[in-house]
């Protein structure tokens, strides 16, 4: 904050006066219609509603609605509206104007815009349950009337994201986790590839700065060599295009940092066996709408007449497009030194549209809304999940996320027509994809004339006829088999309505029985009762009654020994809630905003670990902070960190380890070529040589290739790395990697 404040007033001034001259820059520079008047006065507007107002990095504010703005133009590609609503985006929420002072002076488009924005502002997420839940329904609905508000909230984000610097640690796992939980998923199922990919490398930097600093230092050192074999790579297709009259440009993309980490750590391997580390881009210029597919596949052919093509990574979304509305020709050809590429063949209008999604729709429209029918189409199927979301925020974040960002498959109807489905998806979320009447009476599917059950699992191109019956009706384990958040909604939605018809019978079952055994109803007596059965609430009972899984009398009110718990109860448990033992004393206030320090060498560690994940010393983790002020550990990347980080945000801690133990279990997976001793050398090279404690040792051989689990006992991290190394320096070992 002390350099800005170390800057005089008509410094400041001239610094904001210049990013708003560079913003106009970008706008005159543009194909828009120039409505500079209207701009204007947006700034100045916002300039003085902001005024004296600064960001946490010392700035003045209004620095932040124009850096926004800017990246509506720029990198968005948006008009005079996006950029007016981008500089006023705050006003309404953080000073007294508002939104008929906004309409007033701009009109009710940019009011509308400005109001949407105002509803989802600070985050997507509270503190609590039902304001998360809430908050997202708002951002998803403001999508449908407006998509422009999500274009522009997205503008905000990465902005943040950018400046996340300035933050407080465990702010900065809050707001990276919400990033990448959330905001680049929606990035990528708008289209917004280059916007989803920094949101992502942005978070990455900031959850994993070691993983991301190692990772760019690699892709640095290797830059060299990656041009030169894209360079010998393309010289021979060069020369057709130029012969054949193209007007292109040719770009090598790299992987980004993040889809790297993401790759080694699924995939357990190093970063120098990701072979697909870079991919060749080719633009044409392309004036006929009519010809842009024959042209894709003419510089396909270039590709195939000097190069081996990969038969199984041909991918045209030229004819079919992705949901989000990429279109582009995919083929896998090998280059110099043996290396896989990836090339990818689109025209001008391809690529604006694969890197700025819908707002690139815009730029091409035609007066017709046909562009629009790939955003409305997705906007339909979460209508039925935004009128009756989930009563638990993390169920209904999860539900919408399997819509955002999944990969996809085409299937067809009996008919020949199209369903576009996430990879992974069943008969049953066809047949809910279909019609809910389909669903609920689905009995099986028909692929290539046999019958396979609902939980088969779809091929892109299958060719499906869903079974129905009227007499089947959906089951609760009907759930396990949907992959879609349409199918889940919908099966939920009904279950819940058999649920309050099971209520009224169990509680029907529950009186007649009070009745018989002439039993007051009173609330000492229904305690009495759960207490006996170990259920939570009257519902869990009622619910057991009417499905006949306990049967009252009063013989079993005084004998019931039944342990089962309320599913009900698991799900919408507290993962936060006390475990403080009774007469146990309550620690003192963690202080969330200082780094909190583990100490794993003493006898009783801070901190508790969660049953998901097994960190050890070394690795990147977060502390979470539960009722009675334990610290609960996770990894980073643990998957449940995720979604805890994106709804429990305040609760983090940021952690560092201050000290080491030999009390941590690891898991290191080895392969390689069997032959006689190889069990001998593993186990002495780690206990003998590095004297480690082997805690577990699993081995087992298919014809030449062995497969090993090694369980060891380790102090850290850097430790677990030190046995891979030596466990690959011993002859016919390839592979040696930590797995857990």
């Amino acid at each position: 904050m002390t350099k800005y404040l170390s800057h005089t007033i008509q410094e400041e001034d001239k610094m904001v006066e210049d990013a708003y001259r560079d913003l106009l820059q970008a706008y005159l520079s543009s194909n828009h219609r120039k409505k500079v008047e209207i701009i204007e006065r947006a700034y100045r507007f916002a300039k003085e509603a902001h005024k004296g107002v600064r960001r946490r990095s010392g700035e003045p504010y209004i620095l932040h609605p124009i850096a926004v703005a800017k990246i509506v133009i720029s990198e968005l590609g948006l008009g005079s509206t996006s950029i007016c609503a981008a500089l006023l985006h705050d006003v309404v929420e953080d000073t007294e104007f508002t939104r008929d002072d906004i309409e007033a002076s701009f009109g009710k488009k940019i009011a509308d815009i400005v109001e949407g924005l105002t509803k989802i502002s600070g985050g997507i997420f509270g503190d609590k349950a039902s304001i998360q839940a809430e908050n997202f329904r708002k951002l998803l609905l403001s999508m449908s009337s407006d998509v422009r508000v999500v274009l522009i909230k997205m503008a905000d984000r990465l902005h943040n994201m950018r400046t996340l610097g300035s933050m407080r640690p465990e702010k900065q796992y809050k707001i990276a986790g919400e990033t990448l939980y959330v905001y680049a998923p929606l990035a990528h199922r708008l289209g917004l590839f280059k916007i989803k990919m920094e949101l992502e490398d942005l978070a990455f930097k900031y959850e994993h700065p070691q993983a991301y600093d190692w990772i760019m230092g690699k892709l640095s050192e290797t830059e060299e060599q990656r041009e030169r074999i894209v360079r010998e790579f393309v010289k021979p297709v060069i020369e057709k295009l130029d012969a054949a009259g193209f007007k292109y440009e040719i770009k090598a993309r790299v992987k980004s940092a993040y889809s790297i980490f993401n790759k080694m750590e699924t995939k357990k391997v190093p970063f120098e066996e990701i072979y697909d580390i870079y991919a060749v881009r080719v633009i044409f210029e392309n004036d006929d709408d009519a010809l842009e597919k024959i042209r894709c596949w003419q510089i396909y052919t270039f590709f195939t007449d000097g190069h081996k093509i990969h038969p199984d990574r041909l991918r045209d979304w030229t004819s079919t497009p992705k949901a989000n509305g990429y279109r582009a020709l995919h083929l896998t050809a090998m280059g110099p030194e043996g290396k896989w590429i990836e090339v990818q063949i689109r025209s001008r209008k391809m690529d604006d549209i694969a890197e700025l999604g819908y707002a690139a729709h815009w730029k091409y429209k035609t007066g017709v809304q046909e562009d629009e029918t790939e955003l409305d189409s997705w906007m339909n199927t979460i209508k039925d999940i935004l009128a009756n979301p989930e009563p638990n925020a993390i169920d209904f974040l999860d539900t919408i996320k399997l819509n955002l960002f999944a990969s996809e498959i085409y299937v067809f109807t009996p008919k020949g027509d199209l369903i576009t489905l996430p990879a992974g998806a069943t008969v049953l979320d066809l047949a809910f994809a279909i019609h809910s009447q389909l669903g609920i009476h689905c009995m099986a599917g028909k692929i290539a004339h046999k019958l396979v059950p609902l939980s088969h699992e779809l091929g892109s191109g299958d060719q499906v006829e869903i079974i129905t019956s009227e007499t089947q009706t959906p089951q609760a384990e009907w759930m396990q088999y949907c992959h879609t958040a349409k199918a889940q909604n919908r099966l939920r939605a009904i279950l819940r309505k058999d649920r309050k018809l099971l209520l009224l019978r169990g509680e029907k079952l529950f009186n007649e029985f009070l009745d018989k055994e002439a039993i007051s109803p009173s609330n000492e007596t229904i305690t009495r009762i759960l207490a006996n059965y170990h259920l939570k609430s009257r519902e869990d009972l009622f619910i057991m009654l009417a499905n006949d899984e306990i049967n009252l009398s009063a013989k079993e009110l005084k004998e019931a020994n039944n342990t089962r718990r309320s599913l009900m109860k698991k799900i919408l448990r507290n993962p936060f809630s006390s475990k403080k033992k009774p007469g146990e004393v309550k620690k003192e206030k963690i202080n969330r905003k200082e780094i909190y320090v583990l100490h794993p060498d003493e006898a009783s560690p801070n901190y508790r670990f969660d049953t998901c994940c097994s960190p050890i010393p070394g690795d990147d983790v977060l502390g979470f902070v539960d009722d009675d002020e334990n610290v609960i550990l996770h990894k980073v990347s643990c998957p449940n960190a995720m979604r805890l980080k994106s709804a429990f945000g305040s609760r983090l801690v940021a952690t560092k380890w201050g000290g080491t133990a030999e009390n941590f279990i690891a898991t290191i997976s080895i392969d390689g070529i069997d032959r006689h001793g190889i069990l001998e050398e593993i186990s002495s090279t780690v206990s003998k040589k590095l004297q480690i404690n082997i805690r577990g040792l699993s081995i087992a051989a298919k014809q030449e290739v062995f497969h090993c689990d090694l369980t060891v006992q380790v102090d850290n991290a850097d430790t677990v790395e030190v046995i891979c190394d030596a466990l690959k320096k011993i002859k016919d070992i390839k592979f040696a990697r930590r797995s857990s």
